[in-house]
């Protein structure tokens, strides 16, 4: 079902759709998967036929909710203004407006959407490249928001150089595999910060020293660095500067704890406190864009990026894999599959 605005649209679309969805906020157990509409698309923005779709942190976050802050900044106060959820997407482009350019119907794309988990999602033209042919849609599907966060962050926000000392805290997950990876790219030293049953993946991945933190260890074992991405959220300011060189730069990603009002309390001290400090501290949140997203195309299509994929599931277990990845236990994403 598309708009008068559509330019192009590949056949006669069916009006409902297979999504994951819910009528309210909760932890856990509040998704279920049922009919909805087909998205109807503006000139900008194309629907995508979903192959493949993945997990990340902020699915948990806009389905609970949480922090409070999110409802109050358009989410919806007391229940959910859009029932469905799901960032992530690979795909084929079945519809697109008059306004998007250099797409059309038929190409394979990823990139990011709002309602990922279903069986067509729409997305601005922008938000969306090419996926190279020899890419999977499972790779394709896993590799967005994370990487993203991963590449603006360390090239654009810290400006990572050839043999600076980057330390990633959260190596393991989503953000976190891929940006080891993209730090060794770029020539760093990586130390990467992980429970010690995933500290073989991180070394696989290119890091050369680990810091299991159940295992006793701790961020300043192995020396200063002149950077830090902080993907968990859990240490404090004073611990994480202790371990910066003098003139370190230190990058935080994501909301920190579960039930916060606001969530990135520590982020909003740690911007406050560094114009008056040498050493640098920020907080980044990524942006879809289709040169970025094409920079990734190219990193899977060689073989320099390769997403660590946990599991995949249908629609149907969507809700328990978000919980499972809330409490640790995904390596990398979960790839969601649009059926029951």
């Amino acid at each position: 079902m598309t708009s008068p605005d559509t330019a192009t649209t590949a056949t006669t679309l069916p009006r409902t759709m297979w999504a994951a969805g819910r009528t309210a906020y909760g932890d856990d157990g509040v998704l279920t998967v049922g009919e909805v509409p087909v998205p109807t698309i503006g000139p900008e923005e194309v629907l995508i036929r979903v192959h493949a779709a993945s997990i990340d942190r902020g699915a948990w976050h806009i389905m609970a909710g949480k922090p409070y802050m999110m409802r109050l900044a358009g989410f919806g106060l007391r229940r959910p203004k859009v029932s469905t959820i799901g960032t992530d997407v690979a795909g084929v482009i079945v519809a697109a407006g008059a306004g998007v350019e250099a797409l059309r119907v038929g190409d394979e794309v990823f990139g990011g959407c709002g309602s990922s988990f279903a069986e067509y999602a729409k997305a601005k033209g922008r938000s969306v490249a090419l996926k190279p042919a020899a890419v999977s849609f499972d790779d394709a599907a896993a590799t967005p928001v994370s990487a993203l966060t991963a590449l603006q962050g360390l090239r654009d926000k810290v400006r990572l150089q050839p043999g600076e000392r980057v330390l990633v805290i959260g190596a393991s997950g989503g953000v976190g595999t891929f940006a080891v990876q993209i730090a060794r790219s770029m020539g760093a030293e990586v130390t990467a910060v992980c429970s010690a049953a995933k500290a073989d993946l991180v070394r696989a991945l290119g890091a050369q020293h680990v810091i299991a933190y159940d295992d006793g260890g701790d961020i300043t074992d192995t020396g200063q660095h002149d950077v830090i991405l902080d993907i968990a959220g859990g240490r404090s300011l004073r611990h994480l500067r202790r371990a910066l060189t003098p003139r370190g730069r230190l990058l935080m990603v994501g909301a920190e704890g579960t039930g916060d009002w606001i969530g990135i309390g520590r982020q909003v001290r740690a911007v406050l406190w560094s114009p008056f400090l040498r050493q640098r501290m920020s907080m980044f949140v990524s942006r879809f864009n289709r040169d970025d997203l094409t920079v990734l195309a190219g990193m899977l299509e060689s073989g320099s990026l390769r997403p660590v994929i946990d599991r995949t599931v249908t629609l149907d277990g969507v809700d328990g894999a978000i919980s499972d990845m809330q409490a640790g236990r995904i390596r990398g994403k979960v790839v969601v599959h649009p059926t029951r």
